[in-house]
């Protein structure tokens, strides 16, 4: 690996020898692989699958790259002639390390994940949206998102719980996915430039942006907080898909009625359990973002 015109910003804390740091990365790509194994297998059958595909089409990395191993900001790595090609890793004097001053777009990254994360963590959780989003993307429509699979109350069942219900969403990248009927029974308006006044942590998709932003971090995110935030996404992807309108009894998934008060307070409860999950690891992303803003 050619060296850079200057030396890493700062000396590493810890260094991994070739035997350690290869378990870590076996041992991330075995932990990823109940999900990405099965998703190449539904792949090459050409089979669909409304609830799991979300994590890899509509969350953008790819199998391959969560499967790959990095071991973050401050370590240095002996024995690693893996990563010569990679972006942003230099030999440092104790082997090769992730020198973050080399990628200003991690840089700038970091300083925007840290500025929404914080202002998502200073508020209360709040849990009386009952995963209505799911609801208002198919309300008063003929083409639902998921078309494949049914709706278990009907067309006319779904619109009239929508209908009875307050909907309350507060995140825009839920809300943009609104019929056109539904985006007047929002209390809210969310918006791109509204996104960091408006996120709190109690909603789902907050909660499953975390795997977003790690992964929008690489390679400066450590793969075991990535793993981390992604186990996190897949289960509370599962608790938004049982509490959607769609019927999913063929996929496994026993539905969350959120139509009937026993429904919305188990959702509830669920919900809080999640917000309570994600707490550390947003804690974890915000240290991680200004370790790599200040190196």
């Amino acid at each position: 690996m050619t060296a850079p015109p200057h030396a890493p910003a700062h000396a590493p804390t810890r260094v991994l020898g070739g035997p350690q740091w290869r378990e870590r990365a076996a041992a991330h790509r075995e932990r990823v692989s109940r999900w990405t194994a099965p998703h190449r297998e539904r792949r090459r059958r050409g089979e669909a699958h409304p609830v799991l595909d979300f994590l890899f089409t509509y969350y953008s990395l790819r199998p391959a790259q969560l499967e790959r191993w990095d071991p973050g900001p401050g370590v240095a790595l002996r024995d690693a002639a893996e990563f010569a090609d990679r972006p942003g890793y230099v030999d440092g004097p104790g082997g090769v390390v992730l020198d973050p001053t080399t990628l200003p777009r991690l840089r700038t990254t970091a300083a925007f994940v840290a500025g929404l994360l914080t202002a998502t963590a200073s508020r209360p959780a709040r849990l009386g949206c009952f995963g209505l989003h799911e609801w208002a993307m198919v309300y008063r429509t003929d083409a639902p998102r998921h078309d494949a699979v049914p709706l278990r109350l009907g067309s006319a069942g779904t619109d009239a719980v929508v209908e009875s219900l307050p909907v309350s969403c507060t995140h825009y990248d839920a809300f943009r996915f609104f019929t056109d009927a539904a985006r007047p029974r929002n209390a809210l308006t969310p918006t791109r430039e509204t996104q960091a006044a408006l996120e709190q942590p109690g909603c789902l998709h907050a909660t499953m942006d975390l795997y977003k932003w790690a992964y929008k971090l690489a390679p400066g995110c450590p793969s075991e907080l990535l793993a981390d935030c992604f186990e996190l996404a897949a289960d509370v992807r599962e608790l938004d898909m049982r509490a959607s309108p769609y019927d999913l009894a063929a996929h496994g998934y026993e539905p969350v009625r959120i139509e009937i008060p026993a429904g919305r307070a188990e959702y509830a409860r669920l919900q809080a359990g999640f917000a309570e999950r994600a707490a550390p690891l947003r804690s974890r992303l915000i240290a991680l973002c200004e370790t790599l803003t200040t190196r």
